[in-house]
C-alpha cells in the first residue's frame, strides 16, 4: 500500500492511526530468506521493484510474486516462461502472460496512460526486444505508439511514420543487424531516443555486437543506448523522460 493511500485512509476514517502506525515501521525491504523484496522502492525512485524471472527456482519466484501481489495487489516480471507462467497462475489465477516479450504481470486496475512514447523496430524480429520495452512503459502510465517493421533497407516505410515520431516525447529504437535505424531516427526528430540494440542478425553480428557498437558510435546526437536486448530498461527509461515531458510522476 502506497503512503498517500494510507493517508488517505486516516484522513478519511479508514484506517486508525495506530494502523498506519504499524505500515510506516515495517522494514523497508520484506526478508523472505532468499531474498529481500525492496517494499519502498517506489516511494524513492516512483517505480515498484520489477521480477527478473528467468533463472529463478520455481519456489522463489511463486513466493517473490504472492508476496508481491499480497503487499500492493500487483506485480509486474520480465523474461518469463510459458512454464513459469502456469506454475504461478496456479498460485494467482488472475495472472497475465503475454508469450511474447515474456512478460509475466497482475495489474491491479489499468493505468492510466499520459504522454506519448513511441516503440520503432527495425524488423519483426526485434519485436519480442520492442514488446519488453513498449509493455513496460505502459505499465509504469505511458501511453505507447508501435511502429514495427520499419527497418532503413526500405527507409521510406519510416519516412511515411516521421510525423508519428516527431510528436512522441520520446523513441525506443530498437534493431540488430548493423543497427542503422537509431541513426536514422536521431536525424529525423528533436526528441530524445534511446537505443536498443538486439542480438537479431547473421553470424557477423556477433550475437548483438554489431549492433552495439553501430549505436554507441552513432553520428546522429540526442541518442542514449542500453544494453543488447534491454526493452525493459528502454522501457523504464522512456517512462522517466515521458514523465519530465508531462511535468508529473504519473504512475
Amino acid at each position: 500500500m502506497e503512503t498517500r493511500e494510507i493517508l488517505e485512509l486516516v484522513k478519511n476514517g479508514g484506517m486508525s492511526v495506530e494502523e498506519a502506525e504499524g505500515h510506516f515501521r515495517r522494514q523497508p525491504y520484506e526478508d523472505l530468506g532468499f531474498a529481500k523484496l525492496d517494499m519502498h522502492r517506489k516511494m524513492r525512485s516512483g517505480f515498484p521493484e520489477v521480477i527478473f524471472c528467468k533463472g529463478k527456482p520455481d519456489e522463489f519466484l511463486i513466493s517473490i510474486y504472492t508476496r508481491m501481489v499480497e503487499a500492493d495487489g500487483q506485480a509486474f516480471g520480465t523474461r518469463a516462461s510459458k512454464e513459469q507462467y502456469e506454475m504461478v497462475r496456479k498460485v494467482i489465477p488472475d495472472i497475465k502472460y503475454d508469450p511474447v516479450s515474456g512478460i509475466l504481470k497482475l495489474e491491479r486496475e489499468p493505468h492510466k496512460k499520459e504522454g506519448l512514447v513511441a516503440v520503432v523496430t527495425g524488423g519483426t524480429a526485434d519485436i519480442p526486444v520492442a514488446e519488453e520495452a513498449a509493455q513496460t512503459a505502459e505499465y509504469f502510465g505511458a501511453k505507447v505508439e508501435r511502429i514495427y517493421d520499419v527497418g532503413v533497407s526500405g527507409i521510406h516505410r519510416l519516412l511515411s511514420q516521421t510525423r508519428k515520431l516527431q510528436d512522441a516525447n520520446c523513441i525506443v529504437a530498437v534493431a540488430g543487424m548493423e543497427g542503422a535505424l537509431a541513426s536514422v531516427v536521431g536525424g529525423l526528430v528533436s526528441n530524445p531516443v534511446i537505443a536498443v540494440p538486439t542480438s537479431v542478425g547473421y553470424g557477423a553480428n556477433f550475437g548483438g555486437l554489431s549492433a552495439l557498437l553501430t549505436m554507441i558510435n552513432s553520428c546522429a546526437n540526442g541518442i542514449a543506448v542500453v544494453n543488447i536486448n534491454n526493452g525493459y530498461g528502454a522501457g523504464y527509461m522512456a517512462t522517466q523522460i515521458n514523465r519530465l515531458a508531462c511535468g508529473g510522476k504519473n504512475e
